[in-house]
Order: structure tokens, then sequence, then C-alpha cells
């Protein structure tokens, strides 16, 4: 819409400078941290604040990868957050797929406990046990099965195929089609705008999910990246590099530089994810919002 007043335009104005400038304060500080695992000891030390180093320096990432810790760790996380957003997906599109067949005897009920859950859990040391008494400990089964499907999610899915024609399901219902038919066949087809939506939300919880892990994973080994790098920037442990296998005249990296690489391993392939879902990701957002 064209706003031709000048109290138009000058909300318009008013509306570019102050998405323009919390943007720039919200991307400042991963330019700097991006920066920073770049620089020297002496840069770090001197200046405050930049987002581009004096010094390039690939110390800090010579350093991180000199052992296999940061890199099984990051094959964990690639592996749990692949594993997780598919079992997200698959329960969270059954259910609703399900749910939204009006001829689905005690789908009221079912929805009901799904709206529940929402509001009451069982809480933290509850699921610990359940997960403890199923064996699941020290499994990266206690890590994904737990969270299978997100309510929420499920509501907002489930709105969207009740919106979907119903012509096109009973028409494939007359050809023969059974009801897992209907769903591979008529319904996930139409739905890859929600499909790319909601992948892009779990996998970005999973991939940041840290909580999980350090409660149901004994085994260090089996820790995700996420862990490892809260073990080594709150706690300071973790041996994340190995001197003896560098070159003598290595000069091992400040902590802080090597901080702020191992935040950009954590960060940046996430990061890169999202192109390849950003022309579905904007309609899908949309789903199961108030039309007037």
């Amino acid at each position: 819409m064209k706003y031709n007043t000048f109290g138009g335009k000058a909300f318009d104005v008013f509306n570019f400078i102050f998405l323009g400038l919390f943007s720039i304060c919200t991307i400042l500080p991963f330019l700097y941290i991006i920066a920073g695992s770049f620089a020297t000891e002496a840069e770090l030390s001197t200046r405050p604040f930049f987002i581009i180093p004096r010094t390039f320096s690939l110390a800090a990432y010579e350093f991180i990868f000199s052992t296999n810790t940061l890199i099984r760790s990051v094959g964990v996380s690639v592996y749990i957050t692949v594993m997780g957003t598919l079992i997200n997906l698959f329960f969270s599109f059954t259910m609703a797929y399900a749910l939204s067949q009006k001829r689905l005897f005690g789908r009221n009920l079912v929805m009901n406990l799904v709206i529940f859950s929402m509001l009451f859990s069982g809480g933290m040391i509850p699921t610990y046990l359940i997960v403890k008494g199923l064996g699941l400990l020290n499994t990266y089964w206690a890590v994904l099965l737990p969270g299978a499907i997100s309510a929420f999610n499920l509501i907002v899915i489930k709105t969207f195929f009740q919106e979907l024609p119903a012509e096109l399901e009973e028409s494939a219902r007359i050809d023969g089609c059974t009801e897992l038919g209907v769903l591979w066949r008529i319904v996930l087809p139409l739905s890859k705008p929600v499909i790319a939506t909601f992948a892009l939300f779990y996998a970005v919880g999973h991939w940041n999910d840290f909580f999980s892990a350090l409660l149901y994973l004994n085994d260090a080994e089996k820790w995700p990246l996420q862990v490892v790098l809260r073990q080594i920037i709150m706690l300071s442990q973790g041996s994340i590099g190995d001197m003896s296998s560098m070159d003598p005249t290595f000069v091992k990296p400040p902590d802080q530089s090597v901080k702020m690489a191992i935040i950009v391993v954590g960060t940046v392939p996430i990061l890169l994810v999202y192109p390849f879902l950003q022309k579905h990701f904007a309609k899908g957002v949309m789903i199961g919002a108030l039309k007037g």
C-alpha cells in the first residue's frame, strides 16, 4: 500500500531508520566474533572492537582442528540435527494429518490432550526418570525421542491440512489410494512451504540444544558441538587443541580467539541451511495466521 500523505512517508522513513539501526546492532557483535577469530593476541588486547583485523591469522582454526574433538562433536551435532528433524517431521505430519480428518473417532479428545501438554508438563525430573527407566540414558535416543512432537507446531500443521481442498483427497480415495497414499502423493506435495518452514525450526532447535545432551549423555565422546562449546566458553574446560601435533614454530593463539573461532564453527553451518529454504520460508511462516 502506498502512503502519499506526509505522515505516511514520515512513518516509512522512521521504520527504515529504526529497523536499519536494529539490524546493525544485531549483526555487529557477530561480525566482531568472526573478525576476532582471525585476529592476533596483540590486536584483541589493544582494540576493544573491530570488524576487520589488521593482521589476518588462521592460528585459532588450526589449533581447534588439531585434534578430532571438534570434528567429532560437529559430526554428532549433524547426526542429531538430521535424525531429530526427520523424526520430528515424520511424527508431526502423520499425527497432524490424522487429526485433520473430521471422521477420526476421538479426534477432539486427542486434540484436548495435545493442548493440555502445551500448558502442563511433568518437568525435568519425571522426564529424566522416564528416560532412565526406558534404558535410554547415554544414547542419542534420549535426545531425539522426548521432543519428537511439538504441540504448537502440530496444531499449526493440522490447521494447514484442514485448509487443503477436500475434493483432492476424496478423488484420490475414489481412485483407490490409501490414507498413507493420500498423505504421500496428495497432501505432502502441496505442503512444501510447511515442510521447509518446520524443518528449519526443528533443525535450528536441535543444532542449538545443549541441555538435553548435557542431561542425558554421560560419555564426553557423544557430546554435540554445543556442549563442547559450553564446556570451553563457560567452564574453560576441555582439550580442544593439541600443541604437540603442531609445528614447533606454531604459537598458541589466545584463548579469546579460540573461543570466537569455536563460536563461528558452531553458528555458520546452520546459517548456511537457510538460503536453500528461503523461497518456502516466507510463505510457510504465515501458515496458521488469522485471515480477515
